[in-house]
């Protein structure tokens, strides 16, 4: 099951029919064992043939925080190593990905999160910048993984290089974080051997292809979300990053107009193109 948000409407992919609500977001998603919670309803709801998603959709989240997890992966353990050595913090990485507490910190309030074919943004104060593709998770308000999508953490490489305490700098900015194109509801958790892919285009021609598994993720999913509910409420759920395993070389920095797409299997392709703020 897929859902998809266009404005104050939701709609609500099932089994190749499509179903439209004005429910509330926030009220329709958090619920314990979403999916059969939804099948529930799906009754109440009027079919419709009235479906675009080929254009801009709405990010999928209503009041829902979104936060990340960091260094869930060796391919970025090694690259944080790298771009830090020359500032002496390459060495906090390793610990971070050995450590039992993982990574997690504060990446994006719903004003800031751009959806799908909306631009994100790279910062005016950085020469170093890449696009991060994860999955992303919808945990209830009870911690419970009920619903995935695709998410791109935007960062900043040149900043984090400086110091790591410059993470936040790096990370949090207007589009910083892009979302979609749909929440994925499945019936049972995501297959972990599914593949996420990363291309990057400029000027529609390829300039970045990259792919890798899920599986490969250090951290176990559960294990993520029980660290980010140990001594933290989220009444209405929350949007949790859940780390990268793709990184383009290190010679290698987004341009304004670079087109960004990034795959998961069973939930879709979220497309951004980069932009910059206005100074």
């Amino acid at each position: 099951m897929k859902l998809y948000k266009k404005g104050e409407k939701v709609l609500i992919e099932h089994e190749g029919n499509f179903y439209a609500t004005d429910h509330p977001w926030d009220a329709l998603i958090n619920h314990k064992n979403l999916f059969h919670y939804l099948i529930g309803q799906l009754p109440q709801y009027s079919k419709t043939t009235q479906v675009d998603l080929a254009n801009e959709l709405d990010a999928p989240v209503g009041s829902q925080e979104l936060w990340a997890a960091g260094v869930t992966y060796l391919r970025s353990k090694e690259a944080r190593e790298k771009e830090s050595a020359h500032s002496g913090g390459g060495s906090f990485y390793d610990k971070v990905y050995d450590a039992q507490r993982p990574e997690l910190f504060f990446k994006a309030l719903p004003s800031r999160i751009a959806g799908h074919q909306h631009a994100v943004h790279i910062r005016n104060d950085s020469s170093w910048d890449v696009p991060e593709p994860e999955l992303t998770l919808f945990i209830s308000s009870e911690g419970t993984i009920e619903g995935y999508t695709v998410g791109n953490d935007m960062s900043s490489r040149s900043i984090e290089g400086e110091n790591p305490l410059y993470l936040a700098q790096a990370k949090v900015y207007d589009r910083s974080a892009a979302l979609g194109p749909c929440l994925f509801v499945p019936e049972n958790p995501i297959d972990l051997a599914s593949s996420i892919q990363l291309k990057i285009y400029r000027a529609d021609q390829l300039v970045f292809d990259g792919v890798t598994a899920l599986s490969k993720m250090k951290r176990n999913l559960n294990e993520l979300a029980s660290f980010l509910f140990l001594e933290t409420s989220f009444p209405m759920g929350v949007m949790l990053m859940t780390g990268t395993g793709i990184v383009p070389p290190d010679e290698f920095t987004l341009q304004v107009n670079d087109r960004v797409e990034i795959s998961i299997d069973g939930i879709g392709t979220l497309i951004n193109t980069v932009k910059k703020n206005k100074q």
